[in-house]
C-alpha cells in the first residue's frame, strides 16, 4: 500500500485518533492504555478516563504511536514507545524481557474496520521501525498472537505473527504456546 502515509501522534492530530477509535475508544474503551496500566487501574479507568490519560500523555509532547493515512483519511494506529513506557509489560511472565537490551515495543494496533485484512498492520510495523530508527533506537519488539487460527479483530490488537514476519521481524522467544516475542534489529 504505497499510498499510505504515517505521522507521529501529536496534540494537533489527537482529533484524528478520536475519529479512528470512535466513541468506544478502539477496543472496549482501552484508548490504547491497556499496556500502560495494570490490573484494577486499567479495569476501573476504561472509557473516558483512559481517553483522558492518553490525551494527557500526548499533550505532554510524548509521542505514543503513529497514525496511518490513506488519501488523507486516518485508517490505522500503532503504539510504539520504549518498553519502559508499558507498565503491564514490566510485570508480564509470558512477555518478560528477553535480555537486558533497550528495546522499543509495538504492543498494539487498530485499523478502521473497512481497511482491515489489507496489509496495513505490516505497513504500520515498517513505519514503526523507521520511527524508532529516527529516534536512535536499535531494537523494535512486538508481542503478537499466534494460535494458528484466524482471530477476530478485537482479539488481535497485539497483531499477528504473520504480519510481524512479513515486516521482517524474527521470533526471539516464546514463553507461551500462543504468545511469541518478535524483534527487528535495526542495522
Amino acid at each position: 500500500m504505497t499510498e499510505l502515509s504515517f505521522h507521529p501522534l501529536t496534540r494537533n492530530l489527537w482529533n484524528d485518533l478520536e475519529e479512528l477509535f470512535g466513541l468506544h475508544g478502539a477496543c472496549d474503551g482501552c484508548w490504547c492504555m491497556h499496556w500502560k496500566l495494570r490490573g484494577k487501574a486499567y479495569d476501573e479507568a476504561k472509557g473516558y478516563e483512559t481517553r483522558q490519560l492518553h490525551k494527557e500523555i500526548v499533550d505532554s509532547k510524548t509521542v505514543t504511536g503513529l497514525l496511518a493515512y490513506l488519501h488523507g483519511d486516518v485508517v490505522g494506529w500503532v503504539a510504539v514507545e520504549p518498553r519502559s513506557a508499558y507498565e503491564r509489560l514490566a510485570h508480564s511472565r509470558v512477555l518478560k524481557p528477553v535480555d537486558e537490551k533497550e528495546v522499543w515495543s509495538v504492543p498494539c494496533f487498530f485499523v478502521a474496520k473497512k481497511f482491515r485484512r489489507q496489509g496495513i498492520n505490516v505497513e504500520l510495523l515498517k513505519a514503526a521501525v523507521e520511527y524508532v530508527r529516527s529516534q536512535g533506537g536499535r531494537i523494535v519488539e512486538g508481542y503478537p498472537i499466534d494460535n494458528g487460527k484466524q482471530i477476530p479483530a478485537p482479539f488481535a490488537f497485539t497483531g499477528t505473527a504473520s504480519a510481524f514476519v512479513k515486516a521482517g521481524f524474527k521470533e526471539v522467544a516464546r514463553n507461551s504456546p500462543t504468545r511469541p516475542i518478535f524483534r527487528y534489529v535495526i542495522e
